[in-house]
């Protein structure tokens, strides 16, 4: 298998570019978490906790584990994706945790990239077995229908770019890594979810040329807003949207950085935002103290079924 190249999920259409645009933007709702994912993330606290807490989680191993940040993306995807589709018993916090090692060993295999769930888990105080963490994977894989060349708005960069009227290459690669930058930074955004992938894709090339090329930007906005892919209404809201998160997060960079000793070493902006949103959980899969966690092993699921919920998963005895 070929390595998983999120901004070229189509690999098999690289010479027909025309039909790996159309392919893009006609299967980009497959890979989206449903929408009553949104609605109870936006209703339910207690969604919002789990969600909160395994973004956590998967950002941990990419910086303990040193893993990509395009990794943990596609981790994250298939998470969302998953607890849309799978429903998530309430009380075990062992399942979050399952879910989190087989989300980070799909996503890693996909892009190529050694991940040992065995040194992270003892990092964190926990341990699933092969089988156990196997088992996972395949409900993942069978809920998510074997979909895992996930399209992204990491996958509509490049067209968008090609939009504009920019061309000298270095300008066009500082664009494109502040848009992956936003885009990354926006994957913990919960207003975010209800978009397109192409919609986050385009607001994020507009917020980062709003910032880097001020002057070209209403050509920039009339080039994408002019797309006949592009959904105005939505591309407008999304954009606000977007603008209010990295408003925030820009506010809360410097109080942190003016509150910060000089000895502390510097964070992400996405990974300080799900710091800080760490901290406030309650309800479910709230991590234990280092001192108190139990090393717990599951030797497998209890049933044989080849389409068992997690709801009828249990911690074998």
């Amino acid at each position: 298998m070929d390595c998983f190249d999120l901004e070229n999920p189509f690999t098999s259409l690289d010479n027909q570019e025309s039909d790996v645009i159309s392919a893009l933007f006609s299967s980009e709702s497959d890979h989206m978490p449903s929408h009553n994912y949104f609605l109870s993330l936006k209703s339910n606290d207690l969604f919002v906790s789990f969600r909160q807490e395994a973004i956590s989680l998967i950002l941990r191993a990419q910086y303990s584990c040193n893993i990509d940040p395009y990794t943990t993306y596609l981790a994250t995807n298939y998470m969302d994706r998953f607890v849309s589709r799978q429903e998530i018993p309430q009380g075990n916090p062992w399942v979050l945790r399952l879910l989190v090692i087989a989300t980070i060993s799909l996503a890693s295999k996909m892009k190529e990239q050694h991940f040992s769930s065995s040194n992270f888990q003892r990092d964190e105080g926990f341990i699933f077995d092969a089988p156990a963490i196997q088992r996972m994977e395949l409900l993942i894989l069978d809920a998510l229908n074997w979909r895992m060349r996930s399209v992204t708005p990491l996958s509509f960069i490049c067209f968008f770019i090609s939009l504009f009227e920019l061309k000298d290459p270095p300008l066009r690669q500082a664009l494109k890594d502040r848009a992956t930058n936003i885009i990354f930074q926006a994957c913990n955004e919960i207003k975010l979810l209800e978009f397109k992938p192409s919609i986050i894709a385009a607001s994020a090339l507009l917020m980062a040329s709003h910032e880097l090329f001020p002057l070209q930007f209403p050509s920039f906005e009339t080039s994408i807003l002019s797309c006949r892919h592009v959904n105005k209404e939505n591309q407008l809201k999304c954009f606000n949207a977007m603008q209010e998160m990295v408003a925030n997060e820009t506010s809360d960079s410097i109080i942190e950085t003016v509150s910060s000793s000089s000895t502390t070493t510097p964070m992400s902006v996405l990974d300080c935002h799900c710091e800080r949103s760490s901290s406030s959980m309650a309800a479910i899969a709230v991590p234990e103290k280092r001192e108190q966690r139990k090393r717990q092993k599951l030797n497998g699921f209890c049933s044989e079924s080849n389409r068992v919920k997690i709801s009828q998963i249990q911690p074998c005895g």
